[in-house]
C-alpha cells in the first residue's frame, strides 16, 4: 500500500490526473522534467520527519568489510526503520531486489533505496586495471570499457559506481596509482570525461545507466611518502594547477556524484573542508549533484584530531557540503541533537536530501524502484561473447612494449620450443588486479591457456613456475633453469600479486617481489633470447632488467581476457601501440619523478658540479612519460607553423608528417607538449595539450594537425587569475615526451581566460 501510495503522490504532483509513467512515456523535454522533478522532490521533503531525511543521507554496506572495518551488522532492520537512504556491496538482480521490497514494504514513504559498488573496471567481464587503459590512449575503447561495466552492473541492480578515480597520481609507492590515469593533467582530464560519459550514458533514466562517482575529491594522490591515507601538504597553486583540473572536467562532463578523500588539505581534513565543499564545489562550480564519503572518513575526523567527538564530526561534516554518510552512521546518530542545538540548520539537510532524491528521480526510481533488479536481463547480459570481446581488444591495446633488442618479438608461430617461465604463466587469481568486485577471475584466461591457443601444432611448450610472486623460495630456480636451457626463446611471466596495488597497498620497495628479481638473472645467464612480460600495477624500478633482458614488455593486470591479449601481441597478431601514462623511475630515490617538472634555478649540467643532480644516478627516468614502442618504426618530419605569431582570440595549427618506415602495419600515438618560456610564475619544462592515434599502413605516411588556441597555453598567474601571458612559446611534437621534434611562436597578448 505504500508504493501504491508513493506512486500516486508522484502522479499528481507531476501531472494532474495523468500518472507518471504515462508522461514518461512521452519524453518530456528535459527542462520539463527538471521542471516537474524540483517540483516532486519539494513535496516529498515536506512529508519526511527529521529522522527519515537523516536515513536518505546514510549509506551502509550490505554484508561484507572491503574498506574497512564493518560499523553495522543491522543493516537489514536499519533499512527497514528507514533509516538507511543507500546501500553498498550489494549486488545481483536478486538480492538488490529482495534488499529493495524490505525497504518499499515497510518504511513509510517506500523511497527507493540507491544501490551502490565498485565498478571500477568491469562488473563481471573485467577489463584492464584503470593505469592500464590510460596507456592505450583510446578515449572511445575507455569510454566503451565504462558503457560495458554499467551495462552488467545495472544488470544486477546497481544504481551507481564509486569510479572513476580521477586523482592524479606521480608516486608509485601508492597503491591506488592503479586505479587512475597517470601522472598527466591534461589526459587526465580527458579520461575523467570518457569514464563519466561510458558509466552515465546520455540518459541517467534508462536502465544500462549508473550514476558515476568523481574520487577522492581532492589531492589523494599526493599523500607524503607515497603512504595511503597520509597527509598532502601541497600549495594552492600546486592544487588549482595539477590536481583539480580533472575533477572539474569530470564535473563538466556531468558527474552525478562526489567522493571526498581521506586525507586532510591546508590542515583539514576533505571530509570535513568546507572550501573544497561548499565554496569551490557548490559555489563556484556549481555542482548540482551530492557529495558521499569515503569510507567511515566523517568517524576519522576525530582520529584526524580537528574535532573533539563524532557528534562535533558530523556537524563538521555536514555544514561543510557532506550530503551522505558511508558507513560512519553518524548522522543518524548524532544530528537530531546537533539540530536541536542550533547546531545544523535543517535547512542545510534539507539541501543534502534533495540532492538525493533528484537523483533517484532521474534514475527512474521513484515510477519503478525495482526497474534495474531484473533476473532475465542479469542472464542474457553479464559475460556476454561481445563483452569478452571488447576485453581482449582494450587488453591489447593497454600493453606497452618497453624494449625489442635485436627484434626477438613478435615470435614466430612455428617456434620449435617455447619455455613460458615464472609465477605468472598459469596464475589465474592475480590476472584481474586490484578492485575487480564482481569480476569473476576463476573465469580468466591464462597465459598458458592464450599460448597454448595462439601456436601452431609444431610449437612444444615448456614450463616451468621457477618460483611464487612473493617470499623467499627459490627451490624452483633449477628446474627453471634447466628448461629454459632446452628452449629456443622464454617468456618469463613475472609481477606484483593483484593485492599489492590498489588501497591500503603503498611499497617502499618497487622491485619486482620476492626472488622474482633472482630468476630473471638466472634465466637471462643461460643466454637464451629471453621475452620479460610483466604483469603489476605501478611502475616497478627493473633498471637491472632493462639492462640485460632483451625484450620486456609492460602487460599490466589485464582482466579476464589477459592470456589471448599477451599472445596476440607476442606473436604478432596485433603491434603494440601503448604508451606509458606514468614515468617509471631508475630507483625509488628519485620519486615523485614526472614528465613535466620546473627548470630549478640550477638546471642539471653533467659538468657542473653545483646544477641539480644525483652523485649516484642519472635525473632521467628509466622509461619516460609518452614511451612505447611498436614493432615498426615511425618517422616525423619538422614541425610545421601556419604562422608565428598569434593574439589572444587567435589559433595556430602546427602540422607534422608521421612516416611508418617499418615493415608492419601500425598505430602511433601523436603528442602534442607546449612550454611557456617565461611567465609570472614558473613554468614546467613542457606539458601535453594534445594527441592523436593514428593507424599508419607500411610505407605510408599521414599529416596529424593540431589547432592551438590562448586556452592551451593559459594557466594559473602570479594573482591565482588564469589567464595567458604575452611570450615565446616551444612547440614539440613527437613520440614520446623526450623524443620530440620542435618549433616556436610567440603570443602577442596578455588576456583572462574562462576556467575549463
Amino acid at each position: 500500500m505504500r508504493l501504491k501510495s508513493l506512486l500516486l503522490l508522484v502522479g499528481l504532483v507531476m501531472s494532474g490526473a495523468l500518472t507518471l509513467s504515462a508522461k514518461v512515456n512521452k519524453k518530456p523535454a528535459p527542462w520539463e522534467r527538471e521542471t516537474k522533478m524540483e517540483a516532486f522532490v519539494d513535496s516529498l521533503l515536506q512529508k519526511m520527519t527529521l529522522e527519515e531525511k537523516l536515513g536518505q543521507l546514510t549509506l551502509f554496506s550490505s554484508s561484507w568489510d572491503i574498506t574497512g572495518p564493518i560499523t553495522n551488522n543491522n543493516y537489514v532492520e536499519d533499512v527497514k526503520k528507514g533509516k538507511v537512504g543507500a546501500i553498498f556491496n550489494a549486488y545481483s538482480a536478486d538480492f538488490t531486489y529482495r534488499l529493495q521490497k524490505e525497504n518499499m514494504e515497510n518504511t513509510r514513504l517506500s523511497i527507493p533505496l540507491l544501490f551502490g559498488y565498485d565498478v571500477i573496471h568491469g562488473h563481471w567481464t573485467t577489463f584492464p586495471i584503470p593505469l592500464a587503459e590510460a596507456c592505450s590512449w583510446d578515449l572511445e575503447w575507455i569510454e566503451k570499457s565504462a558503457r560495458i561495466a554499467a551495462i552488467e552492473a545495472t544488470s544486477e541492480g546497481l544504481h551507481w559506481t564509486f569510479a572513476p578515480m580521477v586523482d592524479i597520481a606521480r608516486d608509485p609507492r601508492w597503491g591506488r596509482i592503479a586505479e587512475g590515469a597517470g601522472e598527466d593533467i591534461f589526459l587526465g582530464c580527458e579520461i575523467a570525461k570518457a569514464r563519466v560519459h561510458g558509466f552515465q550514458g546520455d540518459d541517467l533514466s534508462k536502465t544500462n545507466t549508473m550514476l558515476a562517482c568523481a574520487k577522492h575529491y581532492a589531492a589523494y594522490g599526493v599523500a607524503q611518502a607515497g603512504r595511503d591515507y597520509h597527509t598532502v601538504d601541497i600549495s594552492n597553486r600546486e592544487l588549482w594547477g595539477t590536481y583539480m583540473p580533472p575533477f572539474k572536467a569530470a564535473l563538466n562532463a556531468g558527474v552525478a556524484t562526489f567522493m571526498t578523500s581521506f586525507n586532510e588539505l591546508d590542515g583539514t581534513p576533505c571530509t570535513g573542508n568546507e572550501y573544497l565543499l561548499d565554496d569551490v564545489l557548490r559555489k563556484k562550480w556549481h555542482f548540482d549533484g551530492f557529495v558521499v564519503t569515503d569510507y567511515t572518513s566523517i568517524m576519522e575526523m576525530t582520529e584526524h584530531g580537528n574535532v573533539k567527538d563524532e557528534k562535533e564530526a558530523g556537524e563538521v561534516a555536514i555544514n561543510a557540503g557532506v550530503d551522505m554518510d558511508m558507513q560512519s552512521g553518524i548522522f543518524n546518530d548524532y544530528l537530531p541533537t546537533s539540530v536541536e542545538e542550533g547546531k545544523v540548520l535543517t535547512s542545510r539537510i534539507n539541501e543534502a536530501v534533495r540532492q538525493i532524491l533528484k537523483m533517484k528521480y532521474r534514475l527512474g526510481l521513484f515510477e519503478d524502484p525495482y526497474k534495474y533488479s531484473d533476473v532475465k536481463r542479469a542472464k542474457k547480459t553479464l559475460m556476454k561473447p561481445e563483452f569478452i570481446k571488447a576485453s581482449r581488444e582494450l587488453a591489447k591495446r593497454s600493453i606497452v612494449l618497453l624494449k625489442n633488442e635485436d627484434q626477438i618479438l613478435p615470435l614466430d608461430k612455428n617456434i620449435k620450443k617455447l619455455a613460458l617461465i615464472g609465477p605468472y604463466v598459469k596464475n589465474r587469481r592475480d590476472l584481474v588486479g586490484t578492485w575487480s568486485g564482481a569480476g569473476k577471475w576463476e573465469k580468466a584466461v591464462t597465459v598458458m591457456e592464450g599460448i597454448e591457443k595462439a601456436v601452431s601444432r609444431k610449437t612444444e611448450i615448456l614450463y616451468a613456475e621457477g618460483c611464487k610472486l612473493f617470499g623467499d623460495d627459490r627451490s624452483g630456480f633449477d628446474n627453471a633453469v634447466a628448461t629454459a636451457k632446452e628452449a629456443d626463446v622464454v617468456v618469463l611471466m613475472v609481477g606484483e600479486p593483484h593485492d599489492w596495488s590498489g588501497e591500503a597497498a603503498s611499497r617502499t620497495d618497487l622491485e619486482l617481489p620476492g626472488v622474482q628479481p633472482e630468476l630473471v638473472k638466472e634465466i637471462v645467464k643461460t643466454g637464451k633470447p629471453v621475452v620479460m612480460v610483466m604483469m603489476n600495477g605501478r611502475p616497478l624500478t627493473i633498471d637491472w632488467e632493462a639492462a640485460n633482458v632483451p625484450a620486456i614488455v609492460e602487460a599490466w593486470h589485464l582482466g579476464v581476457q589477459a592470456g589471448p591479449a599477451v599472445a596476440d601481441v607476442l606473436f604478432g597478431d596485433y603491434n603494440p601501440s601503448a604508451k606509458l601514462t606514468v614515468t617509471f623511475p631508475r630507483n625509488v630515490g628519485q620519486i615523485p619523478i614526472y614528465y613535466n617538472m620546473k627548470h630549478t634555478g640550477r638546471p642539471m649540467d653533467p659538468n657542473q658540479k653545483f646544477t641539480s643532480k644525483y652523485l649516484d644516478c642519472p635525473n632521467t627516468p628509466l622509461y619516460p612519460f609518452g614511451f612505447g614502442l611498436s614493432y615498426t618504426t615511425f618517422d616525423y618530419s619538422a614541425v610545421e607553423l601556419n604562422k608565428t605569431t598569434m593574439g589572444a582570440n587567435d589559433q595556430i595549427i602546427a602540422k607534422v608528417k608521421v612516416s611508418n618506415t617499418g615493415k608492419y602495419d601500425g598505430e602511433e600515438v601523436v603528442q602534442l607538449y607546449i612550454q611557456d618560456l617565461v611567465g609570472s610564475v614558473t613554468r614546467p619544462v613542457k606539458e601535453l595539450k594534445g594527441f592523436k592515434k593514428v593507424f599508419i599502413p607500411k610505407g605510408e605516411s599521414v599529416e596529424v594537425e593540431f589547432t592551438i588556441t590562448a586556452e592551451d597555453l593559459a594557466f594559473y598567474r602570479k594573482d591565482m587569475s588564469y589567464g595567458v601571458e604575452k611570450g615565446d612559446f616551444k612547440v614539440f611534437i613527437g613520440t614520446s615526451s623526450q623524443e620530440v621534434q620542435e618549433s616556436q611562436f610567440t603570443l602577442t597578448q596578455t588576456a583572462p581566460i574562462a576556467e575549463k
